[in-house]
């Protein structure tokens, strides 16, 4: 991967002109100061086929460097506060028809008319749809393992759209932006908590939307004094779905939907990862993928599905890449 900073001038990056005739699509992270975004730095910098340019320090609060930023690229990936990602879509969409592509990985525009849902796995059209689009959103890290769960169900017909859906999660401290990483890392934080207890977390609407639920889920998350790795479980009782599936019928419709993903992987519940009916939310850190458990207990009849994945892997920067890999049209 090419680099190159704009200084205080802000003229053209030295090795390409100011757009059409770059021989490798340009990106600019904006906030790649950011926990997400240096993710996103680090792994690009292992990708030969995109050129990363970015802004001298001094200017990366600078609407108008960013805005000249922006011209220059093929695609803007903001690693903003939400409202932040709002300003810089506006600043984007000041530049009209020379205006970048855009991934934005905060939660600013997941639910909004207009943007593509970056799941790839989502369903079968949706990596077509996110390689057509102009405004794609990264999901959130929760929402990755709860919709992956929720929605093939609903789709098989084995949940109902309007099931009483209760998701618990954890995630490492890093998820949970600069106050909560400062916080654990001066060691002020407990080791571990609940929060979001107000039942409004802003996950919800795309856990929501994304599962095809018409009743609002009880989500519950959670953090834990590590720095990433993500479990997310949903308890059900069996006798309460369509049919009294058995649990295996939950698995062999999570296996059908996501049959020959790269990044997915549905588990065997008796696999020999899962030692005396643990599961060790760090285990799939520094990777983009995303494994999917059906554990169930025929004799009383309940079950609980588990997603589990990297926080800042499948849950974001991994993501990330995935997307930034089909928008452009480049091996990631």
């Amino acid at each position: 991967m090419a680099s190159t900073t704009l200084g205080t001038t802000l003229g053209k990056p030295s090795g390409g002109t100011a757009d059409k005739t770059r021989i490798k699509p340009a990106i600019f992270i904006d906030g790649e100061a950011g926990t997400t975004g240096i993710e996103i730095r680090d792994q690009l910098s292992k990708v030969d086929a995109v050129e990363v340019l970015s802004i001298a320090p001094e200017k990366r609060k600078d609407p108008s460097a960013r805005k000249a930023l922006m011209s220059e690229v093929d695609l803007v990936v903001l690693c903003l506060p939400d409202e932040a990602a709002k300003e810089a879509v506006a600043l984007a969409d000041e530049l009209g028809a020379r205006g970048p592509r855009i991934l934005d990985a905060s939660s600013a525009h997941r639910v909004s008319e207009g943007w593509t849902y970056g799941w790839p796995e989502m369903d079968a059209t949706q990596p077509d749809a996110i390689a057509r689009s102009r405004r794609v959103s990264n999901p959130g890290c929760y929402p990755t393992g709860a919709i992956a769960l929720i929605r093939p169900l609903v789709e098989a017909n084995l949940m109902p759209a309007d099931y009483p859906v209760t998701v618990n999660a954890v995630s490492g401290y890093s998820g949970g932006g600069r106050s909560m990483i400062e916080a654990y890392l001066s060691e002020k934080a407990p080791p571990f908590e609940l929060y979001g207890l107000g039942l409004e977390h802003k996950h919800v609407p795309e856990l929501q939307k994304y599962s095809k639920l018409t009743r609002r889920p009880i989500f519950v998350p959670s953090v834990g004094n590590f720095r990433k790795g993500m479990l997310v479980s949903i308890p059900l009782h069996l006798d309460t779905l369509p049919g009294k599936p058995k649990a295996r019928d939950l698995q062999a419709a999570l296996a059908a939907h996501y049959q020959g993903a790269e990044w997915v992987k549905v588990i065997p519940a008796d696999d020999p990862s899962v030692k005396a009916g643990r599961l060790d939310a760090l285990a799939l850190n520094d990777t983009n993928l995303l494994e999917l458990r059906v554990f169930g207990n025929e004799k009383f009849g309940q079950a609980v599905l588990v997603a589990r994945l990297d926080n800042l892997g499948k849950g974001a920067s991994g993501a990330a890449v995935q997307n930034i890999g089909i928008m452009l049209g480049v091996e990631t």
